[in-house]
């Protein structure tokens, strides 16, 4: 088998306002990159088919004539988190699929679906490369595989009590994601649950238990999430955040929407958290603390001050200033959550956006029969990475990379140099995009910005003529794509999906949906997508 060549140096609306200004004016900055080097074409391997993996495919060609890309994915089905993570009820932001769908449609993209790079398969249908197979057979690399990983809070019960989830199970539960499908959560064994977190997947989470079922049938929900939550009992949740409302990191439109919600309150926060004239604030800080002062146009069935002649079945609210100690059991049913011991905390300063909390020794308790742990996602690094002598930040859940501040991605490591001080190397060919580059934050248009970054970096590198690149021309002839990697490793009796084959799990999905009066009813067991494909 042939050894990886590192080569060495020579002498969402359909297309948004913000990706139009960044192609407008990156595209004065620099011309398109030569299309080959010694008369072979550019190849480009992603791993991951989520918005970082397709928008730096879109970028990377645009940038590169004729450049050739391959884009590797774990399941039969593209799109990563606008699939799964997307929640049901914002159908307007799953729009980027048709930019992604135009991208797929170049005779020089090929979709590999089905097939996992270096991580076994989770599904007894998929296949598994490993990464030095895909390393010998392209001329770079981009890692844009995202975060499949939960952070966990560490405290007594979370591991032993029934009843306690993270949000990112919770999120592909209702979304269809084939891994969680079988996650069951139990939502019948009382009315308050606890969401742990004040981010917008927090407010996701929160919306699904609040809003009314009828309303969910009609998106693209999991047709199980609509039996389970048309059962829920839940009609109170409590979005737990160690800090305040201007510390918080949920946007103003989650708020809205939930304070929107028909027969769901909001219970009041306490004002003293909020600046006594918010309109000395900047405006996104400003209109957020409005939302959050002006509450709900139903108040809670609890209210005392209210004139309303009716009132909320059921409520929400956001308690600031808590973390969380110890999940404790049910005393009827000792192996499930029955409530959470909180710290109250105190803030180093209540209206500086970076505060920090400190714990104060106070406690208080709040019933629990259901918890949601919505603290943030976390990247792992493939299994090969070690050997490979890929880095890979444990810490900050990364690779090791030079995309601080808005940079291009490249892989990098630490090196001594011949003065004794430490300096970063790069790896040739290697880059990365997305929530394994800078971590699991921001939004689809910050995805985006991200992973163009990313390919104007590869562009500018290729362009350049003299910096290093995987299987550098002269040494072993053209690098193979696909067609190398399928050589060398085989594919045995698993089934590789192109992009062909998506379209007809894709047309399957919508006539099941249009059968019920939805947009589509996504398959949720891997074995029925490629059971499409006969």
């Amino acid at each position: 088998m042939a050894p990886i060549r590192w080569a060495q140096p020579r002498a969402c609306a359909k297309w948004t306002q913000t990706l139009r200004a960044s192609c407008s004016a990156r595209a004065r900055s620099y011309a398109t990159a030569q299309t080959s080097r010694g008369g072979r074409p550019f190849r480009l391997a992603i791993i991951g088919s989520g918005p970082a993996g397709f928008y730096t495919a879109y970028r990377a060609m645009s940038r590169i004539q004729d450049a050739k890309v391959d884009m590797y994915e774990a399941l039969p089905v593209p799109y990563g988190l606008v699939r799964f993570g997307v929640a049901p009820d914002h159908p307007e932001v799953k729009n980027c699929q048709e930019k992604f769908e135009e991208v797929a449609s170049s005779p020089n993209f090929t979709f590999v679906g089905n097939v996992s790079v270096g991580t076994p398969s989770d599904h007894p249908d998929g296949c598994t490369v490993p990464l030095a197979s895909i390393l010998r057979h392209y001329n770079a690399v981009v890692f844009s595989y995202g975060a499949a990983k939960d952070r966990t809070l560490g405290i007594p019960g979370e591991s032993s009590l029934k009843g306690i989830y993270s949000a990112r199970e919770f999120v592909g539960w209702y979304n269809g994601l084939p891994e969680h499908a079988d996650l069951a959560p139990d939502l019948t064994q009382g009315d308050e649950a606890v969401v742990i977190g004040q981010g917008n997947v927090a407010l996701d989470v929160a919306r699904m238990l609040l809003e009314d079922v009828d309303v969910l049938r009609k998106s693209d929900i999991a047709e199980h999430a609509i039996e389970t939550l048309s059962k829920s009992k839940i009609r109170r949740v409590h979005i737990v955040g160690r800090r305040g409302p201007m510390q918080a990191a949920f946007t103003i439109k989650e708020a809205r929407e939930l304070m929107k919600l028909p027969d769901v309150a909001f219970h009041p926060i306490d004002q003293s958290l909020i600046p006594a004239d918010p309109k000395t604030l900047p405006r996104a800080p400003r209109r957020l603390m409005d939302i959050l002062l002006k509450g709900s146009p139903t108040p809670p069935s609890s209210s005392s001050t209210s004139t309303s002649t009716s009132t909320a079945t059921k409520s929400w609210s956001l308690d600031f200033l808590l973390t969380p100690q110890a999940f404790h059991p049910c005393a009827a049913d000792p192996a499930r959550v029955g409530s959470t011991t909180f710290e109250r905390t105190a803030l180093s300063s209540p209206f500086d956006p970076h505060a920090y909390a400190l714990g104060t020794a106070q406690t208080v308790s709040l019933p629990s029969r259901a918890v949601f742990r919505s603290i943030g996602y976390r990247s792992a690094p493939l299994p090969e990475f070690a050997a490979l002598g890929i880095p890979f930040n444990e810490r900050w859940g990364v690779i090791s990379n030079d995309g601080g501040g808005g940079g291009g991605g490249r892989v990098q490591h630490e090196e001594r140099t011949a003065g004794a001080a430490m300096a970063y190397g790069r790896f040739p060919g290697l880059y990365c995009a997305g929530w394994v580059k800078r971590g699991p934050t921001g939004v689809i248009a910050s995805t985006m910005e991200d992973a163009f970054a990313t390919a104007d970096a590869i562009s500018r590198d290729w362009g350049s003529g003299d910096v290093p690149f995987l299987n550098p021309d002269g040494e072993g002839g053209e690098a193979a794509g696909w067609d190398g990697v399928r050589r060398e490793t085989g594919v045995g009796r698993a089934r590789v999906v192109d992009w062909d084959g998506w379209r007809r799990i894709d047309r399957a999905e919508r006539e099941r949906g249009r059968l019920v009066g939805k947009e589509r009813e996504k398959f949720t067991r891997t074995a029925d997508m490629l059971a499409v494909l006969g």
